[in-house]
């Protein structure tokens, strides 16, 4: 399967019931093919322990990476921590440092600490936590036999958040030899969904590239964008090649929309 195959899991009712849009695999995906791995597969599949548990252990014998995302909560159906601990074969313990993540959490917002939000430190032993500076749930970092599994929560923010800031150096320092580019720009006078248009249109056209627009709010009344364009490749010389054919055609795009660009 290759030296660096990736699964995604995305785990919950909701996503696969089809309340929630499953935003989560693209991210994950588009960020591990950036990356150089071969992601394999992306799986949504309801809190169910024995289900979960069953899919992982069909994907770990040719994982280098697998992560999840989802179920880590605390309420009663939050039950990823417990189905990575089953597949694995180790047993659930109360996590020291991820519960005084917890702990600090609802202290600083005056909350109790209930035996519901206890679970959240309860990791497969072994289990690094991973520091979640948006929400409460801690995600989880494990490594057997050469294989890095990670469980982050299921809110967009909240994971992403967390793999740029921890997983996806953790992921750079194992993984395949890239070269990367970066760019970033303004654009003005154009609304986040005129970007998003042109930009869903390019990537189509362009392998392992990342590109995200963040709103910086008006100016003179018109909305202000900043772009981030990121590259990569197994060459330096190609990974500039790519990324400056890609910002000119965003510009492009944009100016087309009516955007002016910086």
């Amino acid at each position: 399967m290759g030296e660096y195959a990736a699964w995604i899991f995305t785990i919950g009712n909701e996503v696969v019931h089809g309340r929630v849009i499953n935003t989560n695999s693209a991210f994950l995906g588009r960020k591990l093919v950036l990356l150089g791995y071969d992601v394999l597969g992306n799986i949504s599949l309801i809190d169910d322990v024995d289900l979960i548990s069953k899919f992982l252990k069909y994907v770990l014998p040719d994982s280098k990476v697998i992560i999840t995302t989802g179920g880590l909560g605390p309420t009663y159906d939050d039950r990823t921590s417990e189905a990575l601990a089953n597949a694995l074969g180790l047993q659930l313990e109360l996590n020291s440092e991820a519960f005084e993540m917890v702990r600090r959490k609802y202290e600083s917002l005056g909350l109790p600490l209930t035996k519901e939000r206890v679970k959240m430190a309860m990791l497969p032993k072994g289990a690094k936590p991973i520091p979640n500076p948006v929400g409460t749930a801690p995600g989880i970092h494990l490594e057997i036999d050469g294989r890095v599994i990670i469980a982050l929560p299921g809110v967009p923010k909240e994971m992403e958040v967390m793999f740029e800031g921890y997983v996806e150096p953790l992921l750079k320092s194992i993984g395949p030899k890239i070269f990367f580019a970066e760019r970033e720009f303004e654009v003005r006078n154009l609304p986040e969904s005129s970007a998003a248009e042109v930009v869903n249109k390019l990537l189509r056209k362009y392998p392992n590239v990342y590109v995200k627009t963040q709103p910086k709010g008006t100016e003179l009344g018109k909305p202000v964008l900043t772009v981030y364009v990121c590259v990569s490749s197994r060459s330096k010389e190609e990974a500039e090649l790519i990324i400056d054919n890609l910002v000119r055609d965003l510009k492009e795009g944009f100016i087309s929309k009516g955007g002016i660009t910086g």
